[in-house]
């Protein structure tokens, strides 16, 4: 059944996430009474999952977007951070919307999100498993057996490091979008923090500065889109 579930998931997720971002941008019942350490600790949980997946694309990617919009790999990706966890693109997103779901300091978001996002990554990670368990067999339970699921082992990182190369061009390409749309997010729930509180107008300077973070951020996102379909990015 789990299985089925994650399939589902895997299949229509890129319309099925998105709708579960709503209740951000909705008011109800707060987690700090001080809306900027909402946004201070939902930043410093978000960057942590963003560098947790920019450690692992950088080092050895695993291409999770299947293959037809169904659960795929061509091979049994066990190097780089994958040595230690079995599933860190996975721990890293889930760090990027807790933290996101902090930041939009929204207690309504963390009972109805938090929970949607935690099963759907649950059934996914099951359906994933069971394709790989089917078709890299002992290889993959020796895996299994060796490395967490979800929570990382870093001993012996500096064993796995050595003699791996990071690769920039790999971690641009295959983050500039997501990156840009949870930093994107988190300035507008700061602006939104600002209006919903009659703040707007009485701070102008972080008024400003934060419109001027979003068009930087939005530039960015435009310079390595651009740089991805020009095949500046491309890697051997």
């Amino acid at each position: 059944m789990m299985i089925r579930i994650g399939n589902f998931f895997f299949h229509y997720r890129n319309a099925l996430f998105p709708l579960a971002y709503l209740p951000l941008f909705l008011n109800g019942p707060t987690l700090f009474p001080d809306y900027w350490i909402a946004i201070t600790v939902g930043l410093i949980v978000a960057l942590a999952g963003q560098g947790l997946r920019a450690v692992t694309i950088g080092l050895e990617y695993i291409i999770r977007g299947g293959r037809n919009r169904q659960v795929y790999a061509q091979k049994l990706v066990q190097g780089g951070i994958f040595a230690h966890c079995r599933n860190p693109l996975y721990v890293g997103n889930f760090l990027i919307i807790l933290g996101v779901g902090i930041a939009s300091n929204s207690r309504l978001f963390l009972a109805i999100g938090i929970p949607f996002f935690l099963f759907a990554y649950w059934a996914i990670i099951a359906a994933e498993e069971n394709f790989l368990r089917g078709k890299f067999g002992d290889e993959f339970t020796a895996y299994c057996a060796r490395v967490n699921r979800l929570v990382p082992n870093f001993a012996g990182l500096g064993t796995t490091l050595q003699g791996m190369e990071f690769n920039w061009r790999r971690l641009i390409s295959a983050e500039y979008g997501s990156t840009y749309a949870w930093l994107a997010a988190i300035i507008l729930l700061a602006l939104k923090h600002l209006w919903s509180h009659g703040d707007y107008r009485l701070h102008h300077g972080i008024v400003w500065t934060l419109w001027s973070l979003l068009v930087l951020v939005t530039a960015a996102y435009g310079t390595a889109r651009y740089l991805k379909k020009s095949g500046a990015l491309k890697t051997a």
